[in-house]
């Protein structure tokens, strides 16, 4: 995403590349300057997920109760997808997005078998909000709620979700974005990539190749003829 590959597609479509990239190099600045591991959290990050993996949690669920982060988290199953899994070695990513996610698979990872743990991403500041107007009719048992704001709804809602989880025995982490911007995105960006390369040495694997997507290919291109011709 921080290539032209990527920054070309963002600028088109009206985004700040120059924030977006900014945002990656204060984040390369202060990764690289830190003296010890505990004041790098991309370490942090990966040193972590490492212990969690040797302790059985061989999934990793992003969530998020934001809905705006979901094309972000699908690029961050690939990152680590394609960084970690190879020579049968890695941590599975997975990604919810809550609430709609609490409605399917919330059963499971309440009550299911303790396989994986969980990475929150959070947006402290929303650039929309709506209040629940004030109808003084409690008809639908939800009078409680009006005059709040749905962004304080939903996170208390994301807070009880990680309380629950947390009570149901499952390792969770989690981010705080203060909003969700380009510099802010470039910062998340960058802190995955830093530390999806460190996660993947640590399982003694080469993080910048992905031989395993090339097997499905050259099938593919023998079903569909392209070397007969």
């Amino acid at each position: 995403m921080l290539t032209p590959v990527g920054l070309l597609p963002l600028a088109l479509c009206g985004f700040s590349v120059k924030e977006l990239l900014q945002g990656a190099a204060d984040c390369q600045s202060e990764l690289t300057s830190a003296s010890t591991m505990e004041s790098n959290p991309a370490m942090l990050y990966a040193a972590v997920r490492q212990l969690l993996f040797r302790q059985g949690k061989q999934t990793e669920l992003l969530s998020t109760f934001c809905p705006r982060l979901s094309t972000l988290s699908e690029w961050w199953k690939q990152l680590f997808g394609e960084s970690e899994g190879k020579e049968h070695k890695g941590i599975f990513p997975a990604s919810l997005v809550f609430t709609t996610d609490l409605h399917s698979l919330g059963q499971f990872v309440q009550d299911g078998l303790r396989m994986f743990f969980e990475t929150f991403i959070s947006v402290e500041k929303l650039q929309e909000d709506i209040e629940i107007p004030v109808l003084h009719d409690n008809s639908d048992e939800l009078l409680y709620l009006e005059g709040k704001k749905m962004s304080y709804v939903n996170r208390k809602a994301e807070e009880a979700t990680r309380y629950a989880h947390v009570q149901g025995g499952v390792p969770v982490l989690a981010f705080e974005m203060p909003e969700l911007n380009e510099y802010t995105i470039g910062e998340l960006m960058y802190f995955f990539e830093f530390s999806c390369a460190l996660s993947a040495y640590m399982f003694g694997v080469n993080p910048f190749d992905q031989p395993g997507v090339e097997a499905y290919k050259s099938k593919m291109f023998e079903l569909l003829g392209k070397n007969s011709k």
